[in-house]
């Protein structure tokens, strides 16, 4: 089972640089998108819905801001637009499907970088957070969590790791959630699981050239049941072609 997550930074951007050309070759099972910042309503099913994909989208209230969506394969038997409380339901930030064999969500955590209500936003959300995760656990099934986590966990994931650290998104706070998640929570980084290699990041800021120099961030995670984590074959992020500021985490799990 092939599952990509993207933060397109605007799926209407996205289109625009091909990405919907490059994700139809890629013959995924489930595509993960964060940052949508386009309504249902204004997305064209002919350039926006690749055939032989079920689409679903948790869009925020606000237009052109945030947004979750997922494509998959196959029919889900069950969709959850949100987690239940409105304030970050209403910024579309969780989008859950429930395939059956395996449930697949799409998260876009906040930024607290903007300015400090952001910052302390993200921490509520964060502890909000692991009452949801421990009801996927419950259900018994495997389950990965894919999107952009706005969180670098260890310095292996950030190469300007000395810098970052009163920054948001490497936060001391921030990497000792992250760390109680996989230790306390039993959750599992797959990427990490089959790819342990340095530089491997999945942003870049627009400033400076960071591009260019792969001065950049991994906070682009597949957060996965241990059972599910254990069945991941290879990791990849690709960079080829540059669809946003992102790149697409793809992770193939033998199922």
């Amino acid at each position: 089972m092939k599952i990509i997550t993207l933060n397109a930074n605007g799926i209407r951007a996205a289109q625009r640089k091909g990405m919907f050309d490059w994700f139809k070759k890629q013959n995924a099972d489930v595509l993960c998108i964060q940052e949508t910042k386009a309504q249902l309503d204004q997305l064209d099913p002919k350039l926006f819905i690749p055939q032989g994909y079920h689409f679903y989208q948790a869009d925020a209230v606000k237009k052109g801001y945030s947004g979750v969506s997922v494509y998959t394969k196959h029919q889900p038997e069950a969709v959850n637009y949100g987690i239940g409380w409105d304030l970050f339901d209403n910024e579309g930030r969780w989008l859950q499907v429930d395939l059956g064999h395996i449930i697949v969500v799409s998260l876009y955590l906040p930024s607290g970088s903007a300015k400090d209500e952001r910052q302390d936003f993200k921490y509520v959300c964060m502890e909000r957070l692991e009452a949801v995760l421990q009801q996927l656990k419950k259900t018994g099934k495997p389950f990965v969590v894919c999107g952009d986590w706005n969180i670098a966990h260890k310095k292996i994931d950030i190469k300007n790791w000395r810098g970052n650290q009163k920054n948001s998104g490497f936060l001391p706070e921030e990497r000792q959630w992250m760390t109680k998640l996989f230790d306390e929570f039993e959750l599992v980084d797959a990427f990490r699981e089959v790819e342990p290699a340095e530089e491997q990041y999945s942003w870049w800021s627009n400033r400076g050239q960071a591009w260019a120099n792969n001065t950049g961030w991994r906070i682009d995670y597949h957060v996965a049941s241990p059972c599910l984590a254990g069945k991941a074959k290879t990791a990849s992020i690709y960079k080829e072609e540059r669809f946003s500021d992102h790149a697409p985490v793809i992770i193939e799990y033998q199922l």
